[in-house]
């Protein structure tokens, strides 16, 4: 596998009007995947998810609170979007984060919908 940067592959288009602004508080729907490019759309195997837990995530987008990629790629979703986002672990959870050996230096997928 290349290196993956930051794809955001939109899988059913937001209403195109609203964007959210850095500051902004989002709740959104996701799935987290580790990337596996032998499965369909590159999903391996599933991290998290708040659709299983059965509540959605809210946090302030752009401010550092969420991993990178998550900040980056919801910035630009719309309203209604649903967008599989792929991203390097620079983007992610980083090379050297002992709480999540799991998925050290992975690339993460995450399935998200705000």
């Amino acid at each position: 596998m290349g290196i993956i940067d930051f794809i955001i592959d939109i899988i059913r288009p937001g209403n195109g009007v609203d964007y959210p602004k850095p500051g902004d508080m989002v709740t959104v729907h996701y799935h987290g995947y580790l990337y596996d490019p032998t499965r369909s759309w590159n999903r391996g195997r599933r991290f998290d998810s708040s659709i299983k837990r059965g509540r959605p995530f809210t946090f302030q987008v752009g401010m550092g609170q969420v991993i990178k990629g998550w900040d980056i790629g919801i910035l630009r979703m719309s309203l209604g979007e649903k967008s599989l986002l792929t991203f390097g672990p620079h983007y992610g959870y980083g090379e050297n984060n002992v709480e999540l050996l799991a998925i050290n230096g992975k690339t993460l997928q995450s399935d998200s919908s705000e």
